[in-house]
């Protein structure tokens, strides 16, 4: 091809100019094909593109010679379904692999001022207050929305929830979801919105997008807030704080699928899953740790002992820890181990609400709603490192943006 590309070149043009104009063409066309020659057979995605089976390119390396996945077999989609190797069902969420339409977006807080009826905004490179977005009653809680693209705000105060695109900071007209306001959750096929309003025992479903009212479930036990859905998203574990009790559920059925009671006296709070994509990791403030439970056979596994007030779950960068906030403290469990490798003491003490992860893995955001202050401190040490005063009562934060594919909504939970 190249060769007849050359001979017409030179048979329609005269003189040194089109000679030359014909090698630069020769020149070019060899090497596109030379590209083409090299070219993978194995198609490559940048993180948040293709889909979640897709060979993903981490940003600033080489595109490592991979294998496809191999097609799931029937059925295999079922409860009880693994997630991928790697870091499992976290392997989209590693240091800087932000989705593509993200990395343009400086590093954010959003905080929830239940005192100003604002949404404070804390830009994470100048560790200052640069704007308060006014969305009016009492914010509680801020999180994602499954693309990413904005950012749902609970309005404790009168139920709503209400929309702001996080590039400008304009806020979408606020939806009813109920007398009180309730933890925002997405399946992880985007295609439903779920609110665990705890103290009326249901679930509200909503579009993820408009979230116009799509039903409701209810649930078994009182108190339900906290959850997170398993590898393939078949089915999700609610905890019940005020009865001890767990709740597994099927999304799509809207049925409840499993109960279990944990031993007398249990507190269960925040819930994670693990990257083996098959364990739950559930907080107990009551017995100061986290139990790990089987999703599938969802029975106990054990109970891992951290410190007193165990509430907040969150898993490190890089998977291979889970933090865990008490009264007071933070706590470091190794995932391979299964045991609690770190204690750190807080400054200040009290009881912070978890904000999330910084980008690059080094950082952990948290907010203390007694002081009015947002601190981060040292994913290795413990250590703080940063502190910005932002007044009033801040709680239920946002870090964005956020490497991953997805937000499942809750508290920064993503995949």
């Amino acid at each position: 091809m190249a060769g007849r590309l050359l001979a017409g070149l030179l048979l329609a043009g005269q003189g040194t100019r089109h000679r030359t104009a014909a090698v630069t063409m020769l020149g070019m066309a060899v090497a596109v094909s030379a590209v083409a020659a090299c070219e993978s057979p194995v198609p490559f995605y940048p993180p948040g593109a293709g889909s979640p089976d897709d060979p993903v390119v981490g940003l600033g390396g080489h595109a490592p010679y991979i294998q496809s996945p191999s097609p799931r077999p029937p059925g295999t989609a079922r409860l009880g379904t693994a997630a991928p190797a790697g870091n499992g069902v976290y392997e989209a969420t590693g240091p800087g692999l932000l989705d593509p339409a993200m990395r343009k977006l400086p590093p954010r807080l959003f905080v929830p001022n239940g005192h100003t009826g604002m949404v404070d905004v804390v830009d994470l490179r100048a560790f200052k207050v640069i704007a308060q977005l006014p969305v009016g009653g009492t914010p509680r809680r801020i999180a994602a929305a499954w693309d990413l693209r904005r950012l749902w705000v609970t309005d404790a105060e009168d139920g709503t929830l209400i929309p702001v695109n996080p590039r400008n900071g304009r806020r979408g007209p606020p939806v009813k979801i109920g007398d009180q306001g309730g933890r925002l959750y997405f399946t992880p096929d985007g295609s439903e919105a779920l609110v665990l309003a705890g103290p009326p025992r249901r679930i509200e479903v909503r579009d993820p997008h408009t979230m116009r009212s799509r039903g409701r479930m209810q649930l078994p036990c009182p108190g339900a807030e906290h959850a997170d859905f398993s590898a393939t998203g078949t089915f999700m574990v609610v905890s019940c704080t005020s009865s001890g009790r767990l709740v597994r559920i099927d999304p799509k059925l809207r049925e409840v699928t499993g109960k279990l009671a944990l031993p007398r006296g249990a507190a269960p709070g925040s819930v994670r899953l693990a990257p083996d994509g098959q364990t739950f990791y559930v907080a107990d403030s009551a017995k100061g740790g986290v139990w790990m439970i089987d999703g599938v056979a969802f029975t106990v596994l054990g109970f891992v002992p951290t410190r007193p007030g165990a509430y907040g779950l969150t898993v490190s960068r890089d998977a291979r820890r889970l933090f865990v906030l008490g009264t007071g403290t933070l706590s470091a469990i190794d995932v391979a181990t299964r045991k609690a490798s770190d204690h750190w003491r807080l400054p200040n003490g009290g009881s912070p609400e978890p904000g999330g992860v910084s980008a690059d893995g080094t950082t952990l955001w948290l907010c203390e709603p007694r002081t009015g202050v947002t601190y981060a401190v040292s994913t290795r040490t413990g250590r703080l490192v940063h502190t910005v005063k932002v007044g009033g009562v801040p709680q239920g934060m946002a870090v964005y943006p956020q490497p991953g594919r997805h937000s499942l909504g809750g508290t920064s939970i993503y995949r």
